[in-house]
């Protein structure tokens, strides 16, 4: 098989609005593929099609060598899941909710058993098997849920916002897990996220999603090495001199890239040290005050402010709530 997961230009819309615009991704089996996008992006959305909780409105998509629409019942067999959301029964033991999530895969009683004390070791839980989940920590629930994800082998495991609402202490142990998982259980595994950093650490590689489609896809390496250089950050005390700065820097020639976020202006520069009292000049010359000014290398912050002229947390969730009264009225 060369791909775990392909898709060809799918799409979903929700009456006006187009949550996923004509994506085309191939994700090899054993990668650990990021997709990094602000809420809204159209990354659950995406997830929930390759799931087949929801069919795509246009295109096509294969996960483990089903097609998403004609064969959903063997994707199923082949993907594990953990939503943003628990869907745990915390009136249950963590035992108690593998064994059912087991039995509902129709697992025979020895293979589950063993099974169960497999995935506990993994996500180290097994001290704490037989309490209640309504007594775990975030942490520990969140673990227990990949746990579950993992009780039936399958080839495929989303992760949706896996360390969403978690410490940083808390975070950082998950990341743990995930590339054990990855690496000793050959799991393919494909992570929604808006946090830069676990994206860096995690992913093989990462396509950026915006306003429901794919503005960037490459390793974390190759998208930073593509804005080449150093960046720099000018805030300035009058936002409204911003747009007049970067045309200056434009017109200079002395930036590969400008753009801008509130009231700092980015720039991104070859030996940026010493383009820094260059850099100053020119906004002294125009009569624009700098209030402050940084240097750093390239980060899948500046990589997005790149593609998508802001930053990642910039956007609200407003598709998302769009999406979700939209759904919500339909119900009823």
């Amino acid at each position: 098989m060369l791909y775990a997961i392909e898709t060809e230009g799918i799409t979903k819309k929700f009456d006006e609005i187009t949550a996923v615009n004509n994506v085309s991704i191939s994700v090899k089996p054993g990668e650990l593929f990021g997709l990094l996008g602000p809420n809204g992006a159209g990354k659950t959305t995406l997830i929930n099609m390759l799931s087949t909780m929801i069919e795509p409105t246009g295109g096509s998509a294969k996960v483990w060598d089903f097609d998403v629409k004609k064969d959903a019942p063997h994707v199923r067999q082949n993907i594990g899941m953990v939503f943003q959301d628990t869907t745990l029964d915390d009136r249950l033991t963590g035992r108690e909710n593998l064994d059912l999530h087991g039995r509902l895969y129709d697992m025979d009683s020895k293979h589950r058993k063993k099974r169960i004390e497999e995935v506990l070791s993994l996500v180290e839980l097994t001290d704490r098997a037989n309490a209640i989940v309504k007594t775990y920590s975030g942490g520990m629930t969140r673990r227990l849920e990949i746990a579950r994800g993992l009780m039936h082998h399958p080839h495929v495991l989303f992760l949706d916002e896996p360390t969403l609402g978690l410490d940083p202490q808390t975070r950082n142990h998950i990341w743990e897990y995930i590339k054990v998982l990855n690496k000793e259980e050959g799991v393919t595994i494909v992570l929604t996220t808006h946090y830069m950093e676990e994206a860096d650490h995690l992913c093989h590689r990462i396509a950026i999603i915006d306003h429901g489609e794919i503005v960037a896809l490459d390793t974390p390496e190759a998208l930073k090495n593509m804005l080449g250089g150093d960046v720099i950050t000018l805030e300035l005390e009058n936002p409204d001199n911003i747009s007049r700065l970067c045309e200056i820097y434009k017109e200079n020639g002395c930036a590969s890239i400008v753009s801008r976020k509130n009231n700092d202006v980015f720039i991104t520069v070859r030996d940026g040290e010493r383009q820094i009292p260059h850099v100053l000049e020119l906004a002294s010359d125009a009569g624009i005050p700098i209030r402050s000014v940084s240097l750093h290398k390239p980060t899948l912050d500046d990589v997005f402010l790149h593609f998508t002229g802001r930053a990642i947390r910039d956007k609200e969730a407003g598709e998302t709530e769009r999406v979700g009264y939209i759904l919500r009225a339909r119900r009823k």
